[in-house]
């Protein structure tokens, strides 16, 4: 049988480890792993775990092994800085439940820097929170789950179980990372996400899909002096009125939706990227925009494709150039469904168990607007997948800080789910960290 050890140790072992732990995070922040910008950072995830003795497997994602796969979202960039990393946990006698701890090295741009009050690679603590990209979204999480097994560890115990510790790519775009772990054949009795939603229990997340819409127009003069042309730039706007419009219907929708049917604004259609134009003294001749929008848990994707290439197909057709010209779509990243955590009470006790020792309180839940790789493992590999992390501030914002005795808390969370959902089983003394 799996062996206990009193919640206060473990508690006591994280809060022992956490200087260490914030040193960790704040080397990782100082990578900048935007997007075809990952692999330094996820050298230096793979030197960590193998320093703690794990067993690790760093791989390029391959698009044409997973491009068949469900939950597979187009891609439009290239694939060569693209590495995934997973550091694996054995047990001498597996006698618990097994784990995969998932988190995200990828963040998003920053945006203009001198609109950061500090340098967003250059992490500082100021009253309890640490600044910069991606210290909450999500490398706080990261080190959470390395530093909760970490804990464990020092009290001389490891998991009774396999577990995964994963460090992927493409969370922010496609999910194509976390997908292809499945595919390398990753897979456990449940899986754990710190994304920095709260320490509450995500019920339920949407499912984003991100297009692209070139438009048309007719370059003239801009004095009019030959004839007016059509201008991209203000077709374009043609097509995204269009497009708000449906925004409208699609949020009418929620009332249908038991876990949205409360929430204010579950739909959002971001007009997220938007170029055109060629000359400040000539009508465009092109423009391209770039749009985000969600679909509900249970919503068909190739029904909201319909829709969505209905909308622009019936708004070019309104008018009277864009009738002869239609816009042209793409699909260039996300397209993903939403996910519902159902069937897991077993799992869900675990955590809420957890969560009081260390909060004091009992676990809330909600729902959420945004996504997390959470559905691959329960939609594609019958995995439940909790959601669970730190408060972070500003994420993919300016000066996006995540709050410091959040972490550690998350860090506790995870260290006693991990000893009640696992099992504990001593470790040989020299393994000690």
């Amino acid at each position: 049988m799996p062996e206990r050890i009193a919640d206060k140790a473990i508690l006591s072992a994280v809060d022992d480890g956490f200087a260490q732990q914030l040193v960790f995070l704040a080397n990782l922040v100082r990578f900048p792993s935007q997007r075809g910008e990952e692999h330094a950072a996820q050298s230096f995830m793979a030197a960590a775990y193998e320093a703690d003795s794990y067993a690790v497997d760093m791989w390029r994602v391959d698009v044409d092994a997973i491009r068949d796969l469900p939950g597979f979202s187009p891609v439009a960039v290239s694939y060569d800085d693209a590495f995934n990393v997973v550091a694996t946990h054995k047990p001498r006698n597996a006698t618990g439940r097994s784990l995969i701890l998932n988190g995200h090295i990828d963040v998003v741009p920053t945006g203009p820097l001198d609109r950061w009050v500090r340098d967003p690679y250059d992490p500082a603590i100021e009253d309890g929170w640490m600044h910069g990209r991606g210290a909450g979204d999500m490398k706080a999480g990261l080190s959470a789950c390395l530093y909760a097994l970490t804990a464990l560890r020092s009290l001389g115990y490891q998991p009774a179980a396999n577990v995964f510790l994963q460090s992927v790519v493409e969370e922010e775009c496609t999910g194509n990372g976390a997908l292809a772990c499945l595919q390398r054949g990753y897979r456990a009795d449940a899986a754990f996400i710190p994304e920095p939603l709260e320490p509450r229990l995500m019920r339920a997340q949407v499912g984003p899909i991100w297009f692209r819409v070139e438009v048309d127009g007719d370059p003239q003069h801009a004095s009019g002096a030959f004839s007016a042309g059509a201008n991209a730039i203000e077709k374009a706007f043609v097509i995204i009125q269009a497009l708000k419009q449906l925004e409208i219907v699609w949020n009418a929708r929620k009332v249908d939706d038991k876990h949205f049917c409360d929430h204010p604004h579950p739909i959002r259609f971001n007009l997220g990227k938007i170029e055109g134009g060629e000359w400040t003294s000539s009508v465009p001749a092109r423009c391209v925009f770039e749009m985000r929008v969600a679909t509900y848990p249970g919503q068909k994707l190739e029904d909201a494709r319909a829709e969505l290439e209905a909308c622009i197909a019936d708004a070019a057709r309104a008018d009277p150039f864009l009738a002869n010209r239609p816009p042209k779509l793409t699909y260039n990243g996300f397209m993903a469904e939403g996910y519902v955590l159902e069937g897991a009470d077993e799992m869900e006790a675990v955590l809420r168990r957890s969560h009081t020792a260390v909060w004091g309180e009992p676990l809330q839940e909600h729902v959420t607007s945004a996504t997390t790789d959470a559905r691959f493992f329960g939609l594609y590999a019958d995995t439940p997948a909790i959601v669970y992390g730190p408060i972070c501030r500003m994420p993919h914002g300016y000066d996006e800080a995540v709050d410091l005795d959040s972490v550690r808390k998350v860090t506790q969370t995870i260290a006693l789910f991990i000893a009640d959902w696992c099992g504990l089983e001593p470790i040989d003394p020299e393994a000690r960290p």
